[in-house]
């Protein structure tokens, strides 16, 4: 009996689930956790900046046009 050849390749399909296996050691979380604590901070800043900024036109633009 012969086996049909299949239209996969298996050199593609082990190399498929070569990389579908879970990661050998831990991961390291520091430079996650650091990404994200700096991403939280600028975005506070940024919100601090925007909330204690002066408005840009301190008064209205038709008080100050006069005929």
């Amino acid at each position: 009996m012969t086996t049909a050849h299949s239209a996969l390749d298996t050199n593609e399909i082990a190399r498929a689930r070569a990389l579908l296996k879970p990661p050998k050691g831990p991961q390291r979380i520091w430079p996650v956790l650091t990404a994200a604590a700096l991403l939280a901070l600028s975005a506070l800043a940024f919100a601090t900046a925007m909330v204690m900024a002066p408005p840009l036109v301190s008064q209205h633009v038709a008080r100050g046009v006069e005929h």
